[in-house]
């Protein structure tokens, strides 16, 4: 059974509405709103509603809602924060489908204004409307001729657009108009986002005919993990482009353990969206072109890239570019290169990128016939045109110009059946020459910078990579939950405590996680059995105390220990430190186990993050978590291919491949430890909190030294 269409449709596609506090003055949004229906030619019913004017913009006005002659699509409230309880629940004794709420004054000023903002979902809810905003910027649909903004000089187009600044509304739109080329679907600035959010936005934009490429400026999520679902839901049919600011990480509180600290940040809500198959833009002037590439493009089967370029100098930028991008140079076949130096001039260049070193001076059409070799090569996955076509009749003889619209009308005719994108840089573009109004009328884009244009490379490969591992995904065996670990929980919560370590290594064991051997002793009557047991291997002893939560900043680690006397004298100076440390710590013994071999030393963690569920973590240890925070981050649960690409996603993983001499690890064994954790997760909802700091990886495998969990009391 399909699910239900979005509610949305009706409201963002209304076939009646009302305005709310409608105006004769033109300073007042209630007069734009009517402006822009009426300029736009809406074929909808207009209901202007003003108690104190006759008409408005020629329009018959009513008094009240109450007034309305029968239910209305969408109602425009264009009146003070005071009035919206009210007037929403006559709103809903109407039958009034949706409101947008343009009014400030509610959660953002205080908690008077969220009090207010509550009344307001209340009415909402009585009356079944649903509310966008308050606060917001308002919304347009132009394929519908909804321009409640009353924006002059804006296209419709395929671009749907959510975002949280109307400013940035601003800022695409002159973009836009700039381009010439680029028109908008659906745009709505979700404001406070009381009742319809970004999950909701997302999902009417992954429907709606008129969209091609769903964009959003994102502030905050309010329901992170259903906007991951619902993200994953719509970029299987079409691509999602996500502008999110940093700002969130300001004023979050680090928890105790390193995942707690790294959790929450930007870092890891971008990692969550490209889980999702989301492209995230880090500057904001990438948004449009990022958004206008996919929507005409929508993905290339991989990274590989086939630069031609009629200059050198900018042949190496964009190789640089493409580089630092993540993509790769393609290597070009033999026969790609024999066909290429039978069309260039000796001197060309005809290797990636393909320098055609003069060839074109006389004849830019041979460019498109270059596009066409190499596209032609399976080694290929996306073309580079890089210099300036569209300029040679400008920059060398008028003649040129019929050369350029046929190698222009070559490009589209090849951007037609090849179907490999077709990526164009040229240093003419800002003066719009007509071979490239051509090219962009066809739908092949034209960027005026190689970093535009290489972005909009990066997320065509991106795409088309998550698209591909979408199709071959096999299904993670799930963990089913253990009675005696679950009476383990029960314990501790009874106690009042999280797991002690050798509870949790207990945890990891019970599930097939590689635990080194370790006995808890409780007594120093008991060191002379531990030392029988472990023979002449060097221990580490480390304080058992649900107290002392960093063990070595209270004296709570002894290293290299062989034989008992050195077991006693190390279990006295722990004692003695720790009850210096905190002299009220429940101290329970200490956990003996054998020192690890040397390795390579990672983290995995798990935090339960308060906007997007349970998120696993992946890093080097050392220096590297603890300073350049060179970590990877996942929803739970994992794919296979979320596991693998964690491992190589982290900068340092060079080391993990075996540097100075230095054996590789075991990065399957890895994949195994990151799908375990992220089933023990989904299994155990009494965990909220995870830490193994440091797993040691091995070329053969790995070793779990340390291990971490909080509980999650709630649940238990």
């Amino acid at each position: 059974m399909s699910p239900a269409r979005s509610p949305l449709h009706d409201i963002l596609a209304p076939q009646s509405i009302a305005i709310v506090g409608a105006s004769a003055d033109p300073t007042k949004r209630g007069y734009k709103a009517m402006v822009g229906l009426i300029k736009d030619g809406y074929k909808g019913a207009i209901y202007p509603i003003n108690p104190k004017a006759d008409m408005v913009l020629g329009v018959k006005t009513l008094p009240s809602i109450e007034a309305l002659p029968g239910p209305v699509d969408l109602a425009l409230i264009c009146t003070p924060a005071a009035s919206v309880p009210g007037l929403l629940a006559e709103c809903g004794r109407k039958g009034v489908k949706g409101a947008v709420i343009l009014a400030s004054g509610f959660k953002e000023t205080g908690p008077e204004g969220a009090r207010l903002e509550q009344q307001v979902l209340e009415a909402a809810r009585a009356g079944g409307v649903r509310v966008i905003g308050p606060n917001t910027s308002g919304m347009f649909n132009l394929h519908h001729k909804v321009n409640l903004l009353a924006l002059a000089n804006v296209k419709a187009g395929d671009i749907g657009f959510i975002s949280q600044s109307g400013n940035m509304l601003l800022a695409l739109v002159l973009e836009a108009e700039h381009n010439g080329h680029v028109g908008f679907s659906t745009y709505v600035g979700p404001g406070n986002q009381t009742d319809v959010g970004f999950n909701d936005y997302l999902r009417y934009l992954g429907e709606d005919d008129n969209t091609k490429v769903a964009t959003l400026y994102v502030e905050g999520f309010r329901d992170g993990q259903r906007f991951l679902q619902v993200a994953r839901e719509t970029t299987a049919k079409k691509p999602v482009v996500v502008y999110k600011s940093g700002s969130t990480e300001a004023g979050r509180k680090a928890a105790a353990s390193h995942t707690g600290a790294l959790a929450g940040s930007y870092a890891m809500t971008v990692d969550l969206l490209r889980q999702a198959g989301v492209s995230v833009v880090q500057h904001s002037d990438e948004i449009l072109p990022v958004a206008e590439g996919l929507g005409l493009m929508q993905s290339a089967r991989g990274k590989r890239v086939a630069v031609i370029s009629d200059g050198g100098g900018q042949a190496t930028i964009a190789s640089d570019r493409l580089a630092e991008a993540g993509l790769v140079l393609a290597e070009l076949s033999e026969a790609t290169r024999r066909r290429l130096g039978t069309i260039l001039f000796p001197q060309a260049s005809l290797v990636n990128p393909v320098d055609v070193a003069g060839s074109t001076d006389a004849n830019p059409a041979l460019l498109a016939e270059c596009m066409a070799i190499v596209a032609d090569d399976d080694n290929v996955d996306a073309v580079f045109l890089v210099g300036m076509f569209g300029g040679y009749g400008i920059r060398f003889a008028e003649d040129l110009l019929g050369g350029e619209m046929r190698g222009a009308e070559s490009m589209i005719e090849l951007g037609r059946r090849c179907g490999k994108p077709l990526v164009i840089y040229s240093l003419y573009e800002a003066v719009k020459p007509a071979p490239l109004r051509r090219l962009h009328e066809a739908g092949l884009p034209v960027y005026s910078s190689i970093e535009h244009a290489v972005r909009v490379l990066s997320a065509l490969g991106e795409r088309g990579l998550y698209l591909q591992s979408r199709e071959r995904q096999a299904a993670v065996p799930e963990v089913v939950a253990d009675a005696a670990m679950l009476a383990m929980f029960a314990r501790a919560e009874n106690e009042g405590r999280d797991l002690y370590e050798y509870e949790a290594k207990a945890l990891l064991r019970a599930h097939g996680i590689a635990v080194a051997d370790e006995v808890v002793v409780r007594d120093p009557s008991e060191l002379a059995d531990a030392a029988q047991r472990f023979g002449d291997q060097a221990l580490a002893m480390k304080v058992v105390s649900r107290d002392i939560l960093h063990k070595s900043d209270a004296g709570g680690v002894k290293l290299n220990l062989r034989g008992e006397s050195a077991l006693r004298e190390a279990y006295e100076q722990i004692m003695d430190s720790c009850r210096r440390y905190d002299p009220k710590a429940d101290i329970r013994g200490v956990l003996l186990t054998p020192m690890a071999r040397k390795g390579t030393e990672v983290i995995v963690g798990v935090v339960r993050d308060p906007i997007f569920g349970p998120v696993l973590m992946f890093g080097l240890g050392g220096i590297f978590v603890e300073v350049l925070e060179d970590v990877a981050f996942r929803a739970i649960p994992l794919s296979r291919h979320d596991a693998q690409s964690m491992v190589a996603q982290i900068r340092g993983r060079k080391i993990l491949e075996g540097a100075r001499g230095e054996l590789p690890v075991d990065q399957a064994a890895l994949v195994e430890l990151l799908l375990r954790i992220s089933g023990i997760v989904a299994a155990y909802p009494q965990l909220s909190e995870l830490d193994l700091n440091p797993v040691i990886a091995y070329h053969d495998g790995y070793a779990v030294v340390d291990a971490r969990i909080i509980i999650n009391p709630a649940v238990l």
